[in-house]
């Protein structure tokens, strides 16, 4: 188990240590508030589109981040020799992928943190043509990543310390505290009748968010254990966009008896059961919290399954590069 652990913790510190992590995590939280301070004149739906956009960064960001972290994890370990120099000691090669994913899930998971956090702000700043643009939680947020960076510069000039994974630590904390210095310490008006408020029904909206990265990062192991960055993007890209259509293309089939529709219906996995942006629309309660149990169950036998693919796919791989 020590083994496990120590493997998994490499893992996510690999991927936090990568300057590409901590774009996408900066570029998506600063994104999303920059969603919310733009005026859409969506006839009074504007803080309705405000949300489902955000989940979508959300949701792009994330396939970036399984798909990169994967392809450093595994498939330059693979390249380099380092997964050899690790397999020859006693560890198997099924504990050894496992604790990859469980350390890149971990920071997929912390990624997603962030985006929430910004996610909610997004949500507080979001007004319709009766208001305007937060401008005081705006600058807290701005101001708060500028802080994270200063503190990541400031520990890698004066203690030596690593610039990206520092700087993520900060700005992990930075957001948070942004969130809660933004919503409690400056005003904003959505309309003319009603005062802004966070939806907290974003937070079980993320974590089938989170699900679905989950999914993709079991996904693009199995990619990597054969491949490299490019083609692990482009085999899940593939999978990403026939999972959005495959109630369309293989659901009606599947519906209607043919068998190998049902196969492939089974293989490819619905990101519609983790896209419940509907539920955020006014007057709607959000996702229950029974349906986040049994999408985690289905969560837990797809990656069961795609786990085991990759385990296959790794147990004759050549790791001298």
């Amino acid at each position: 188990m020590q083994q496990f652990g120590t493997i998994a913790a490499n893992a996510f510190m690999e991927l936090v240590r990568q300057p590409v992590y901590l774009l996408l995590m900066t570029a998506s939280a600063l994104f999303m508030v920059f969603l919310a301070s733009v005026p859409y004149f969506g006839f009074g739906d504007d803080p309705t589109l405000v949300k489902t956009s955000v989940l979508a960064v959300m949701l792009l960001t994330g396939l970036f981040g399984a798909v990169i972290g994967a392809a450093a994890s595994v498939a330059h370990e693979i390249r380099s020799g380092t997964a050899l120099a690790v397999l020859a000691k006693p560890v198997g090669r099924g504990r050894f992928l496992a604790a990859k994913f469980a350390g890149i899930a971990a920071a997929l998971t912390l990624l997603t943190y962030v985006n929430l956090v910004a996610a909610l702000l997004a949500s507080w700043m979001a007004f319709d043509a009766y208001s305007g643009t937060a401008k005081g939680a705006l600058a807290i947020f701005a101001g708060a990543v500028v802080l994270a960076y200063a503190i990541g510069g400031f520990s890698n000039y004066f203690l030596r310390r690593q610039f990206v994974a520092d700087t993520v630590a900060a700005l992990v904390a930075a957001a948070t505290a942004a969130l809660f210095l933004a919503t409690r310490f400056t005003t904003h008006n959505v309309s003319m009748q009603e005062a802004a408020a966070i939806d907290w029904r974003l937070a079980p909206a993320a974590a089938l968010i989170l699900f679905a990265l989950w999914i993709l990062a079991g996904l693009a192991i199995a990619c990597a254990t054969r491949w490299d960055l490019i083609p692990t993007l482009a085999i899940c890209s593939g999978f990403f966009l026939l999972g959005l259509m495959s109630d369309y293309l293989l659901g009606r089939p599947a519906d209607a008896g043919a068998w190998w529709a049902k196969i492939l219906y089974a293989i490819v996995p619905n990101w519609q059961l983790f896209w419940l942006a509907n539920t955020l629309e006014p007057g709607k309660p959000g996702v229950p919290w029974g349906y986040l149990a049994q999408s985690l169950g289905y969560v837990a036998g797809y990656l069961g399954a795609t786990l085991m693919v990759a385990m296959e796919l790794f147990e004759d791989r050549e790791l001298t590069g």
